[in-house]
């Protein structure tokens, strides 16, 4: 499904004040896997993901994601490729602070022009999936931050995408709230076999995973599939 090879990523090329961030990965993930990417900050993390969503192209290198070359496509190819099969999860919520958490989540489907009934019955489904069906009509300052969190989620599965990327989704949380939001994410992939690729520092949230990548100053330094988890690696139903 994602395939990655020999992929650099530069900022300021050609400049004094070069950087590399990223070092000759090399990554493939299966369907229906659930991977966490930890490491330091300032280990890449971030900048991985941007490539793997499709908001930065690699310097040198390829990504495939589906048998598409991203690295080839225009611009407009690429928010194609994001609006249509990845969905995001972030440490800040992001949700739009004067609409309610139903209409947050029906956004995706508008601008994919999903009629308004359908639109509303799959928003409505989605916040019950992530345990929100009593606070549909709710403004997001009127919610705690775990249960941001979870419209957020429910979000990002409105265009029924391939790929969930969750950067770092629990970063804003408390331990307790962490945990209920880290629950939410194994119930999808237990029960919809979606990919996930999560980018945590934390290793308690990474031993959750049925695999771990480790990034280090650019480069994988480990990667390890988590036997104390279930591999559920497999065809979404």
């Amino acid at each position: 499904m994602i395939e990655i090879s020999n992929l650099i990523k530069k900022y300021y090329v050609g400049m004094p004040n070069e950087l590399t961030i990223l070092k000759d990965i090399s990554l493939s993930i299966q369907e229906g896997q659930f991977i966490s990417v930890v490491g330091a900050s300032g280990s890449g993390k971030s900048t991985l993901m941007n490539i793997i969503g499709a908001l930065d192209r690699p310097t040198s290198g390829t990504y495939v994601l589906d048998g598409i070359p991203i690295q080839e496509m225009t611009e407009n190819e690429l928010s194609e490729v994001r609006n249509k099969k990845i969905g995001f999860v972030f440490q800040t919520f992001n949700l739009i602070p004067r609409t309610t958490a139903l209409n947050n989540v029906e956004l995706p489907l508008f601008y994919m022009g999903v009629g308004k009934s359908e639109r509303r019955k799959k928003a409505e489904e989605l916040l019950e999936l992530v345990g929100m069906g009593d606070r549909m009509t709710h403004m997001p300052n009127e919610l705690s931050g775990g249960q941001k969190q979870r419209v957020a989620i429910a979000r990002a599965l409105a265009n029924d995408p391939a790929i969930i990327l969750a950067d770092e989704p629990t970063g804003a949380l408390d331990s307790q709230t962490g945990k209920l939001v880290m629950d939410i994410f194994l119930k999808i992939h237990r029960e919809e076999h979606r990919t996930i690729v999560l980018i945590t520092h934390n290793p308690e949230l990474a031993e959750q995973t049925e695999r771990i990548v480790t990034l280090s100053d650019g480069r994988i330094i480990g990667d390890r599939l988590n036997h104390s988890q279930k591999t559920e690696v497999g065809v979404r139903a």
